[in-house]
C-alpha cells in the first residue's frame, strides 16, 4: 500500500513497553515454548524483529489470529508461508475456528522438549508458555480462550496489558504467561506503520487520518474493489479525493449549510477500515522470492 501524500517516521515505544521489554527479556528464560500471535490481516507487519533475539531459537508456535477479518484464501497461503519457519495455526476467536486445535499444535510444539527432558530422565511434563505479540493483537482473549475462562483483563484499546507477571494454569500441564503488546521502537517502513494503524495496533492520532484514509482507499479500490463499491452503495470508482467525497456525501458527513466534512469522513472510514466493516480484507501479501 502506497501513498506520496505524507513522508511518515513514527517514532512509538511508550515507557511501558521499554519496560515489558526488558521483563520479557528475563522471563523467556524461564519459559519452554513461545507461542506468537499475529494479525490474519497483516501477518507480516505484525511480526516485531525485536523478539527474534529474545526468542533464543526457543520452540515458537506462531498463531494468526482475526481471520474472520482477513480474506480466507490469503491467509491459507501465509499459514503454508510461515510454517517454513515454525508451526503455524490461523484461528477465529469470534466463532471459534480452530480454537480445539491449539492445544494439539501447543503439543507438538513441546515435543522436542519433552523428548530432550526424557533423555535426561527428567520426568516433568509442565510447560511454561509465554504469549507475545504487538498491542492489540489479542493476546488476553486467546488466553482466555484457550483457559476456557475470562481471568485475564481483556480490551480492544492497544496496550491494555500492563501486568507481565500474570500466569495463568491451563491444564495440569500448561502454565502461561501474559505480556503487554510490543511494538518496534521506531516505525520507518511506511507500508508496515499504515497497514499498523488501519488494523488497530497504533492509536490513530500516530498518523495524520487524511494519509491514512487515502493509503486505504487506495488499496482497497486496487484489491478489493467491489467491498468498496458494496460497502458504500457506489455506482463506480473514480480517484481517491472523489471517492472519499462520495462516500462523506452518502453518509451524511455534512457541515451546517450541506458543505462536505471532510474530517468527519476520515474518520468513518477509518473506523469501518479498523472494525473490518467492508469484509475478509489482507493487506499483505506473500513477499515475491
Amino acid at each position: 500500500m502506497e501513498n506520496d501524500r505524507v513522508k511518515v517516521h513514527i517514532n512509538w515505544f511508550p515507557g511501558h513497553m521499554a519496560k515489558a521489554k526488558r521483563e520479557l527479556d528475563s522471563k523467556i528464560k524461564l519459559v519452554d515454548l513461545i507461542i506468537e500471535l499475529r494479525d490474519a490481516r497483516i501477518p507480516l507487519s505484525s511480526a516485531n524483529p525485536l523478539f527474534t533475539s529474545l526468542i533464543n531459537n526457543k520452540p515458537k508456535l506462531i498463531i494468526l489470529v482475526k481471520s474472520l477479518f482477513a480474506d480466507p484464501k490469503v491467509t491459507k497461503e501465509f499459514v503454508k508461508y510461515l510454517s517454513q519457519e515454525s508451526l503455524c495455526l490461523d484461528v477465529d476467536m469470534i466463532n471459534n475456528k480452530n480454537i480445539s486445535l491449539i492445544k494439539n499444535y501447543i503439543k507438538l510444539a513441546s515435543k522436542p522438549i519433552l523428548e530432550k527432558r526424557a533423555k535426561q530422565g527428567i520426568i516433568n511434563k509442565e510447560i511454561k508458555i509465554v504469549v507475545i505479540g504487538i498491542p492489540n493483537v489479542g493476546k488476553s482473549t486467546f488466553i482466555n480462550k484457550l483457559a476456557g475462562r475470562g481471568s485475564l483483563n481483556v480490551g480492544n484499546k492497544p496496550g491494555i496489558t500492563r501486568n507481565t507477571n500474570t500466569w495463568l494454569r491451563v491444564d495440569k500441564d500448561y502454565l502461561i504467561l501474559d505480556t503487554p503488546g510490543i511494538l518496534y521502537p521506531k516505525l520507518k517502513d511506511e507500508t508496515t506503520a499504515i497497514n499498523l494503524a488501519l488494523c488497530g495496533a497504533i492509536k490513530e492520532e500516530i498518523l495524520p487520518e487524511e494519509y491514512l484514509v487515502y493509503a486505504g482507499i487506495s488499496y482497497l479500490k486496487e484489491n478489493y474493489p467491489s467491498l468498496l463499491l458494496k460497502r458504500y452503495e457506489l455506482n463506480e470508482l473514480g480517484d481517491i479525493p472523489t471517492i472519499i467525497n462520495e462516500i462523506g456525501l452518502k453518509r451524511g458527513c455534512l457541515k451546517k449549510g450541506g458543505e462536505l466534512d471532510l474530517n468527519k469522513t476520515y474518520k468513518l472510514i477509518l473506523q469501518d477500515i479498523k472494525n473490518a466493516k467492508l469484509g475478509a480484507i489482507s493487506y499483505e501479501r506473500i513477499p515475491n522470492e
